[in-house]
């Protein structure tokens, strides 16, 4: 598939439903693969609009204000993404965020990281909104992810992921019976909950078959 398929389709799923946050940072990656910079900060501006607590879209939004020499913006998407990062304890854009705000001669926030886990009420606390909700029973399917999901991932949002997950093959005509349709829906699954290549190498010891991204 090439770019400005993928490109049409991601600005499809964003017109047909404005509120989907991932399709605005999925088309957002698309429009960063083109080249096309000023479009992809405004995507994921729009993301970090719907959805603040994607760290990683402040991480991409920020990258994409520095390539088109918008460095003051760029710093105060930085600035704000890396405590929000910090706070939620995602340490991989942190850490990105970090090194951008130094290349930039910024200050980088001083901010307590904070990690997902049972609340002092017993309650357990997502990785992906920071707030309470429900375990899940158990990992949704085997392996390192799996297990990665049932300790940071509380079900109300992992039942939000199936909903958007369903848009995903509906708009991107997947058929997951393909190696190469499942990969792509796995890739939108771990953006969705947070889960970036690093994350997945460390977890797996394997690197990602397909980025969602880059589909």
């Amino acid at each position: 598939m090439d770019i400005e398929t993928r490109i049409a389709q991601f600005e499809k799923m964003a017109t047909d439903d404005p509120t989907n946050d991932m399709a605005h940072f999925s088309l957002g990656g698309a429009y960063q693969q083109a080249g096309r910079f000023a479009d992809a900060a405004e995507s994921y501006l729009r993301c970090i609009e719907l959805n603040p607590s994607m760290s990683k879209a402040y991480q991409l939004a920020g990258a994409a204000l520095i390539a088109t020499d918008q460095p003051e913006r760029a710093g105060e998407v930085l600035t704000e993404g890396y405590t929000e990062a910090a706070k939620r304890g995602d340490l991989m854009p942190k850490r990105a965020m970090g090194d951008m705000l130094e290349q930039l001669s910024l200050p980088v926030p001083e901010v307590e990281e904070q990690k997902a886990g049972p609340a002092p009420d017993g309650s357990f606390i997502c990785r992906k909104t920071g707030q309470p909700g429900n375990q899940m029973a158990g990992p949704p399917f085997k392996g390192a992810i799996g297990e990665w999901i049932h300790q940071n991932i509380c079900k109300e949002t992992f039942d939000a992921w199936i909903g958007q997950g369903t848009k995903v093959i509906n708009e991107l005509r997947l058929d997951l019976s393909q190696d190469k349709d499942s990969d792509v829906y796995d890739a939108h699954m771990r953006e969705y909950l947070g889960i970036d290549d690093l994350m997945y190498e460390e977890l797996t010891g394997e690197k990602p078959k397909a980025s969602a991204t880059m589909m």
